[in-house]
């Protein structure tokens, strides 16, 4: 009796600590484990989505100054245009063709050379709608004298064009006249023949002239290639369109 009692105790001493130990470590780690993820993923989630969207939401809303400048200075150069008109008709320069022309010997060379420039310029840079200026040309200088300086100054502003589109490419090209607007233009150059039909669309005068030499200056044409079109299609289009609009405008004004 007393052998049996004292193994007793003995077994049942170390069965009797090993229980609490199991339900001691099993719930301890469990709370750790949810909690650290449901505090380091749940803000993390949503300030992931905002940034991105917050960005893309500006990004379109950013606009060009140049695409803007582009676009507001035709509008500029023809209100310029109409304080000229308003200017001339006061002091009675406009009044008649003798005063004007008389107006434009009084400038001597300047006249010419003030001409050249904003034609020019206007080709590179739409300061003044170029239409105007290749109508005024006649008009002021007469119809040889104007047609040559539309001559020289158109061909001077496209071989600029030209040089700016081989030198800086299509990003500044699409800055200035918008992505869709290239894009257009742009299916010509793919063309195997895109050569005769930039030939035929200078020598017209109702093609965007300007943004056709940006074009071309991207492709493969060569400097003398493009320059021989320019030189022997541009006449056509400043004949038809120059002196036809500025014949047909001295014949209605009451000059």
């Amino acid at each position: 009796m007393s052998t049996h009692t004292g193994t007793i105790p003995v077994v049942a001493v170390p069965s009797a600590p090993s229980l609490p130990s199991r339900k001691s470590t099993s719930p301890a780690p469990a709370p750790a484990v949810r909690t650290a993820p449901a505090t380091s993923t749940a803000p993390a989630s949503p300030t992931a989505p905002a940034a991105d969207g917050s960005a893309a939401e500006t990004a379109p809303r950013r606009r060009d100054p140049l695409l803007i400048a582009v676009r507001l200075s035709p509008l500029l150069g023809l209100a310029a245009s109409i304080a000229m008109v308003v200017w001339g008709l006061d002091t009675g320069v406009l009044r008649s063709l003798v005063n004007l022309q008389a107006f434009i010997d009084s400038l001597g060379a300047w006249g010419p050379v003030a001409f050249l420039v904003v034609s020019a310029a206007s080709v590179v840079f739409p300061i003044v709608p170029g239409g105007l200026l290749v109508i005024a040309g006649p008009v002021l200088f007469g119809p040889v004298e104007g047609t040559l300086y539309n001559y020289v100054a158109v061909c001077a502003g496209s071989m600029m064009n030209f040089a700016i589109g081989r030198h800086v490419g299509l990003d500044l090209i699409e800055r200035m006249f918008g992505v869709r607007t290239v894009e257009k233009f742009l299916g010509w150059t793919r063309s195997a023949h895109f050569t005769r039909a930039f030939a035929t669309a200078i020598a017209l005068p109702v093609a965007p002239d300007d943004l056709l030499c940006y074009i071309a200056g991207t492709t493969r044409v060569r400097w003398r290639t493009y320059a021989l079109i320019i030189l022997l299609c541009k006449p056509w289009a400043l004949i038809a369109y120059g002196l036809g609009v500025s014949a047909l405008l001295l014949r209605f004004l009451p000059w």
